[in-house]
This record gives C-alpha cells, structure tokens and sequence, in this order.
C-alpha cells in the first residue's frame, strides 16, 4: 500500500516538474521568437508562446497541485 502511495507521489512530482520545464521551454523559445531570431517567423507568434509558457510555469503546476491534495483526513 505504502509503495502505492510513494509511486503516485512521484510520478505526480515529476510530472509537475515536466510541466515547469516544459513552460521555461516553451518561454525562451517565445522570447527568441518575439526577439526575431528566427527568419520567417512573425513576432506575434512569440508573444503568444510567451503567454503560453507563462501560463505552463505558473497557472497549471498550482492547478495539478490542488487537483491533487490529498483529503485532510478526519
């Protein structure tokens, strides 16, 4: 039962810091869009995977967080 619990707990916990890194991804590569590194590819493009990242680093790790609290117990 404990070795349950441990393994719901990690596989929650890296999932939770896959998706910060996934948002730091998806941020830089935003930035360097909205900063015009990229030949070709429009600006507004980066700015809108800027909102996107900031979203998947800041918004969605706490919304997992509360979606997964354990029930305080009686």
């Amino acid at each position: 039962m404990m070795e349950d619990a441990e393994r719901v707990a990690r596989t929650r916990f890296f999932t939770i810091g896959a998706v910060r890194l996934m948002g730091a991804i998806t941020l830089a590569l935003g930035a360097a869009i909205s900063l015009e590194r990229f030949a070709g590819i429009p600006p507004y493009l980066g700015y809108a995977l800027l909102a996107i990242g900031a979203f998947e680093m800041v918004v969605l790790p706490q919304f997992l967080v509360s979606r997964w609290k354990s029930p305080p117990k009686p």
